[in-house]
């Protein structure tokens, strides 16, 4: 029953009640990411995706991007790019978190007058 109310009052959680009923109604399923991501569109032309897994934009990776931007590119219509090997897989987002990348944490620097909220 939670996750019933879950499902219908928070969009946190994957998608809403009201983004699966339009699925449902007016989606058409174009593809899905390696991700698990599943892309739609409706005959209107609004596209959208429903995440796998936790909701980050930045799981949208750049072969689908552009489709759900309509930015037309000589890929569209083929989304299973062949990956280079110097091509690294997905990270998450950081920043915010105790592992943002910060460019000088490790150097000796002198010992401030004040503490930062984030350590």
């Amino acid at each position: 029953m939670i996750s019933l109310l879950q499902k219908i009052f928070t969009w946190w959680n994957r998608d809403t009640f009201g983004t699966r009923l339009k699925t449902l109604i007016s989606g058409r399923l174009v593809g899905q990411d390696s991700f698990g991501n599943k892309y739609y569109e409706n005959k209107k032309g609004e596209r959208w995706v429903i995440y796998a897994n936790e909701i980050d934009a930045s799981k949208i990776p750049v072969e689908w991007y552009s489709w759900i931007h309509h930015t037309p590119n000589k890929i569209q219509n083929e989304h299973d790019l062949k990956k280079y090997s110097w091509q690294k897989p997905h990270q998450p987002n950081l920043t915010g978190t105790k592992e943002a990348y910060y460019p000088n944490k490790d150097k000796d620097e002198p010992e401030k007058k004040y503490k930062s909220w984030l350590n």
